[in-house]
Parts: C-alpha cells; structure tokens; sequence
C-alpha cells in the first residue's frame, strides 16, 4: 500500500541532510501537530459519508416503532442513501487530494513541511480510497477518476488500482496500469521527502506491483513486469522490456490479437462493458444492507439489555461474514463458473464477469470474511467451495487467488502474508489464464508472487519479496529467493 515507499539509510559519515541536500533538514514540531490533524480528517472521511447517507435513511427511521417497521421503512430508501454516501466520500476525497495538491511540486522538501505533509496525506488518502471506492477501479470508469484527482491520463488507458500522486503523473494513450501498481511515490532520507514526475508511455504496461519511482519513465509500447521496478531515465527505450528489482531486460514477442478486442472496441463493447461495470452496484448495495441489518439488530438487542447486546454481537456479526461469504460465493458460480485455462481479450463479456466477481470479493467478503479468516480452517473451506484444491494443514494467509479454480495447494503448504498466487497475467490486454501449483509442505514467502504455469514441488521454499517466473517448476527440498528468484544459499 502507501508505505511502499524507497528509503535512503544514512550511514556512518553520510551526509547529515542525506542524498539530496547537505543541509540538515528543519523539523520543527508544529508539523507533527498538523499532521496528527490530517490523519484525523483523512480517517473520517468514511464517517462523514456515512452520516451523508444516515440523513437519507432518517426520515423513514424515525417512525419506527419496532425492528420489522424499521426495515421494512427504510429498504425502499436503501439504493438512494447507499448512492448519496457513496458519491459524497468521492467528491471528499477528490477534494481533498486537489487541496493537497496545491502544495505539491518535483523537488526534494523537508518531511515536517507543508509540502512534505501534503506528499504523505495525498498517498496515504489515495492508498485508503483504493478500499472505500473500490467499484470505481479497475473498470472503464477508473479513468476519468484519475482525471478527477489531478492525474494527466489519455484515451483508451486502462488502470486497476493504481496508487500515485496525480498531480505528478502522466499516463498516455491506450497504457496499462495493472492491480496495485505504484506509479510514482516518494522516497525518504535524511529527514527530506523526494518526488519527482513520472510518465507512462503510449501502449506501454506497467504488471501487477509494478513500481516507477519519482522521476522515472515507461517509453512507449514498454512493459515492466509483476513486482519490477522501471529503469531509471535514458536507459529505456521504446519496445523494451523489464523486469526485477533491479531491472533487467526481458525478452519478449508481443501477441498479435483483434484491436477490435483489445486496443479499438466498437461502441457496441463500451456499451456492454458498461452495463456490466453498472452491477458493481450490486455487492454495493449489498454491504450497506449488511451493516445496516447489524446495527439495527445490535440496537434490538440492547434495547432488551445490555447482556443480550454483549453477548449476541459476536454471533450477530459471525451470521453477517456467513452472509458475505455465500453471496460472494453465488456470484461467483453465476458469474463465471469455473475458470479454466485460457486466453480471453479484454474487451469480451468474460473478463468483465470475472471483475465483477471480484467486486463481490473485495467489497462483501473480504471485509466482512476473508480478512479476518486469513490462516484459518475456516478461509481454506471457503476457498474449496469457490473452487480451490486445498490439501489438509494448509496455512494460508491471504485471500488474493484471484481465479480460484486454477490454484492447488497441496497437505501442509504454506501461503504466507501479502502474497499472490497469480493465475492470470494481462500483458497484449490479453487475459492469459493458467494453474498454479504449491507441493504438499511447499512454502511461498511473505508479498511474494507466483505467476501461471507455475510450481513448487514439496517442502520446496521461496523467500520473502521474491518472484517466480511463469512457467517456472521450483525443485523439491529446494530453497529460493530474489525478484526474479536464484538459489538461496
């Protein structure tokens, strides 16, 4: 999230004002004070719209006599206060990120600044919008929501949930910024912050954790591969591929598929995708009926008592991520059914099936289940009814299989925090879906990423921070890290 961010140590006899200044950076504290203030506001954000949406609701509430009448006044109004909540913490955080912006320009600027506070509050409320707007992302809409933040983008861009600093960035025409792409942060040293402009070339692709940090470039027709770094400025040329941290080239054959499919859709696919993107509406509306039948059970029960309210929250709230789960869980077999192995373009009436499914992932169950089962029995059972082989005594502590039915973990494997098991890649606008397989006691390190057609045999181990290529079969009895991964000695 936000604190990907580089960090320059100062070593003994370093500089005191690290690698961009000699000078001592000023610290005075008022800046700790006001940057307190700013979390504060940043982290009210949801409340304020919630209140926004309360307000709609209250009218029919307020004659309630009883729980029944309660719901049954304040479901017709449910879609229109779920819209009004939705739009007002958008529009507050557009508006904050352009007030920040004013304050943001490339240069290096003391961390306990105004320039400095509005760097770190534009990526930490960006990195929280992510969640709170998550059905704006990775949809045809994404966009224009990065125009309205600030963000130079040209026609036909396609972004996931890209995190930035959009005064800063420049995307052009037909780019692709996969999921949790980072262009353009800021980096840290000597008690200065650093940032730079960045810039995304035409047609050029930036894979899923892909990072530009300040003052980097992807040239046109480019791609930096999942979890790589771009290459620093003049060393990039148009066409070039990369991948690492460090980067290094890659070679690679772009796929020649249908621009009607891929780069140049007819009217009548933007009208579908459309209609399709419209359901996100749906896990939506979803969540807001979840917690408005939790808060106002919680308030049935603590109008009997304070005990009934105490004791039954628990089960209350267990009976709510149950709920979650088997909606996501219906969706997703209507949806999609079961992913098999395949290509599909990005401008056909699949992929948009499969981000809406994921939609239902990310906004109903995951809050409400998934991230609060990650290592337990209970998210492995789950993850066999969408579609997974989990062998006995996995260990699996993420969530993120992105097509299910593809993963395979076998008796004792471990998946541990943050990683990816990455059964599709996106390169060409191309959907290129494929297995992933971990051996019974196989071991895949914390934000590590595995991509399609991989494996790890048993008791095979892969680092932390490490990437295994596609296609890659990690021996048995193995050990392995790096970004691409080498042999762990």
């Amino acid at each position: 999230g936000g604190g990907l961010v580089r960090l320059a140590r100062r070593a003994p006899g370093a500089r005191p004002g690290g690698p961009w200044s000699s000078q001592e950076a000023p610290a005075p504290r008022r800046w700790l004070v006001c940057m307190g203030v700013v979390a504060v506001l940043v982290a009210s954000l949801p409340g304020i719209a919630t209140l926004a949406g309360a307000a709609v609701l209250w009218p029919a509430l307020s004659g309630a006599d009883s729980l029944g009448d309660a719901v049954r006044a304040a479901l017709p109004w449910l879609p229109l206060a779920a819209l009004v909540g939705y739009l007002t913490l958008a529009l507050l955080v557009i508006g904050l990120t352009r007030l920040l912006a004013t304050r943001i320009e490339p240069g290096h600027f003391p961390v306990r600044s105004a320039e400095g506070l509005s760097i770190l509050y534009t990526v930490r409320l960006l990195d929280h919008a992510r969640d709170w707007l998550f059905p704006i992302y990775s949809s045809a809409f994404t966009p224009t929501w990065l125009r309205l933040l600030g963000a130079r983008v040209g026609e036909g861009v396609e972004a996931s949930t890209v995190l930035l600093i959009p005064k800063l960035v420049r995307v052009n025409d037909h780019a692709f910024l996969a999921d949790d792409t980072l262009v353009g942060s800021y980096e840290l040293g000597g008690g200065w912050i650093r940032v730079e402009r960045v810039k995304v070339g035409k047609r050029a692709f930036v894979g899923n954790s892909g990072m530009l940090a300040p003052g980097r470039r992807v040239p046109k027709r480019s791609l930096v591969a999942v979890l790589s770094a771009a290459p620093q400025r003049g060393k990039a040329k148009a066409g070039d591929s990369y991948i690492g941290s460090p980067p290094r080239k890659l070679r690679r054959t772009a796929d020649d598929m249908d621009s009607s499919r891929t780069y140049d859709p007819p009217t009548r696919l933007k009208v579908l995708r459309s209609l399709v993107e419209l359901c996100r509406v749906v896990p939506l509306l979803c969540g807001v009926a979840l917690h408005l039948a939790v808060g106002l059970t919680l308030l049935a029960l603590l109008d009997r008592s304070v005990w009934a309210a105490v004791l039954l929250a628990g089960p209350v709230l267990l009976v709510a991520g149950h709920l979650a789960a088997g909606l996501t869980l219906v969706a997703k077999w209507v949806l999609v059914g079961r992913h098999r192995e395949g290509d599909h373009e990005l401008w056909t009436s699949f992929v948009w099936r499969n981000e809406l499914a994921d939609t239902f992932t990310e906004v109903l169950a995951a809050p409400w289940f998934a991230q609060i089962t990650v290592g337990t029995p209970a998210l492995n059972a789950w993850l066999r009814l969408m579609g997974s082989r989990i062998g006995e005594g996995v260990w699996c502590d993420t969530y993120w299989l992105p097509e299910s039915d593809l993963v395979e973990l076998g008796d004792g494997a471990t998946v541990n925090h943050g990683c990816v098991v990455q059964t599709h890649l996106f390169h060409d606008r191309v959907l290129q879906m494929d297995r992933v397989v971990l051996g019974a006691g196989a071991t895949l390190g914390p934000n590590s990423v595995i991509l399609p057609s991989s494996s790890l045999g048993r008791d095979a181990t892969v680092g932390p921070v490490s990437l295994v290529m596609r296609g890659e079969g990690v021996p048995s009895r193995t050990r392995w890290i790096g970004n691409p991964i080498g042999p762990w000695e």
